[in-house]
Formats: structure tokens, C-alpha cells, sequence
């Protein structure tokens, strides 16, 4: 954990729901089965639920998988509005930022470690990119908290003291390691944030804060993690077309399915475990469905 976040709000840090983690292995499960499928494959024959009269596609399967989850979305939403749970303010800006984390994992599900050092001219590589949205999504959270831990006080500092940020790492250090550790250390930032912010109220987000200069307020800052990344995942897609790389049909679909899957777990993101068990049985019903699916369309050999 980041040691700002750590030191500048009241713990401990909420733990994503354990459905949710579950769904997230499941997810990863699925992407490494279905990025193995060949475009060549998609108009073959489907024989979904094992019914010899229809004439879907197996590219149909990807699009099953992401109605389910988005049926999931809605039922999370209905599960939770009867079980009377009112979302915090900051859980509800949280769940925006989530869902943004997904549309970027399913950017770069279908890349390799090889691809992160690619040359892309003047411009920067996959792996600078990366670090970038690491250390600000980073940024945004603990100094957001720090902001937040000012309110009351009569001095509004024109900037961060640079002293605060004094052993913050730097983007070349967030930007270290495989694809696969990048990953995680972004779902680390995004689930540590959430952890320590979910439970702003109203009067919370209206307090003073700066962003790049500006006078806003903290529900601002938090907001800006969406927005964050949904910017540099088009930075993502345009740095892929310098360097040659453009994704198969497969790989969109991928890319969908993430899509999907985050606006699911957003229903459900940065809620207090209990608070947000009513969701638990909803989720765990479209993984055991997504998974389904994916063993139908990829059986195993032999």
C-alpha cells in the first residue's frame, strides 16, 4: 500500500468482495482459452446449449458470454436496491473507475512482454504508457487523501508541498516488470483506492482540492481516475498502430468481454463486503455461466 494513502486515511483498507475476486480469476481463466481460438474458426457451426436446430456461430459465444455479464450487471443493481444498501458517494465514482480499469485490461489482454518495448517513434512505448497511468492512478488516490485530510483547515495550498511526496515512486519504477505483473499492479492501485475512499460522503467530495493547478474538489480528483484511464487507453490503441500491431476479430470480442465483466463488478466495487454480499450469489451464478460457455466453445483435446 501506498504509504500517503496509508497515513492520511482511516483503515483498515475494505477488501474487494470475494465473489468478486473470484470472477476475476474466472475472467482470466476464460481470456487465456478464448484468445486461443483462431479467427479462421468464428462462422464454424455453435451448437450452443447442445441444440442441433440452431445456427448460431462460435462468434456468437463471445457475445453470449458478455450478455450474461451484463445481465449480472443489472441483477447486482437489483439484488442491492432490495436488499436496501445506499451506496456511499465515493463508491459510486469508484465504480466508474473499475469499470475504466477493465476497458483497459481488455486493451492489452492479447498482448506480450515483447510488445511492451516495441519502438513507436517519438512517441512513448506500451511500457512508458503504462507506467504512466500507474503512477498517476497512484497519485490520485494518495494525494487525493491528502487533499481530503486538509478540509476544515483555512490555508488552501496552491500545490502539494513537495515534501509530501517525498519516496512517491517514480513513473520508470511503476512501469518495471512483466505484462502480467503490470496488470496487478494496477488492479493493486484501483483496489487500494476504492479500499480507503469508497465510503466518502457527499460532504467529503465537496472538499477543497487542486488538480494540475486548478481549484476543485475531491470528487473531482477521484472522478478523474475513470477518466484517467479511459485517455490513455485510446493512447494504447493509437501507440498499437505505430508499431504495427492491430488485433484479430478474437482479440476485440476479448476486449468486450472485459468491458462487460467491468460494469458487472462497478455494481458491486468498493462496497463493504457485508454491504455488498446481497450481490454474491448474482456473480457467482454468471461465472459458473461464463465458464459454461467458454468450455463449450474451447473443449479440451482428447
Amino acid at each position: 500500500m501506498d504509504v500517503l494513502l496509508e497515513r492520511t486515511t482511516p483503515g483498515p483498507t475494505v477488501a474487494p468482495l470475494p465473489a468478486v475476486l473470484h470472477a476475476r480469476e474466472a475472467l482470466r481463466g476464460a481470456t487465456d482459452r478464448l484468445l486461443a481460438i483462431d479467427d479462421a474458426d468464428l462462422p464454424r457451426r455453435w451448437l450452443w446449449r447442445g441444440d442441433r436446430n440452431g445456427r448460431a456461430e462460435l462468434r456468437y459465444g463471445y457475445y453470449r458470454a458478455g450478455e450474461v455479464l451484463d445481465r449480472a450487471a443489472r441483477d447486482v443493481a437489483s439484488a442491492l436496491d432490495a436488499a436496501g444498501v445506499d451506496r456511499p458517494a465515493g463508491s459510486r465514482i469508484l465504480a466508474q473507475a473499475t469499470a475504466a480499469r477493465w476497458e483497459l485490461h481488455g486493451a492489452i489482454a492479447w498482448l506480450s512482454d515483447a510488445d511492451l518495448d516495441r519502438p513507436a517513434g517519438e512517441e512513448w512505448t506500451l511500457r512508458q504508457t503504462l507506467g504512466h497511468i500507474l503512477n498517476v492512478q497512484r497519485a490520485y488516490g494518495s494525494f487525493t487523501a491528502w487533499w481530503l485530510a486538509r478540509a476544515g483547515e483555512p490555508d488552501f495550498p496552491a500545490e502539494v508541498p513537495e515534501e509530501v511526496g517525498e519516496g512517491f515512486p517514480e513513473e520508470e519504477a511503476d512501469g518495471r516488470g512483466s505484462l502480467d505483473e503490470l496488470r496487478a499492479r494496477l488492479d493493486a492501485i484501483v483496489d487500494t483506492a476504492a479500499g480507503r475512499l469508497g465510503g466518502l460522503d457527499e460532504a467529503d467530495l465537496r472538499a477543497r482540492a487542486r488538480w494540475s493547478g486548478y481549484a476543485v474538489d475531491v470528487g473531482f480528483r477521484l472522478g478523474r481516475m475513470a477518466s484517467h484511464l479511459r485517455e490513455h487507453t485510446v493512447q494504447v490503441d493509437k501507440t498499437l498502430v505505430l508499431v504495427g500491431r492491430q488485433p484479430r476479430e478474437v482479440d476485440r470480442l476479448v476486449r468486450l468481454l472485459h468491458g462487460a465483466f467491468g460494469r458487472m463488478e462497478a455494481g458491486a466495487f468498493a462496497l463493504d463486503p457485508p454491504v455488498a454480499e446481497p450481490a454474491a450469489p448474482v456473480i457467482a451464478a454468471a461465472v459458473e455461466e461464463l465458464t459454461e460457455i467458454v468450455e463449450d466453445l474451447t473443449p479440451a483435446e482428447g
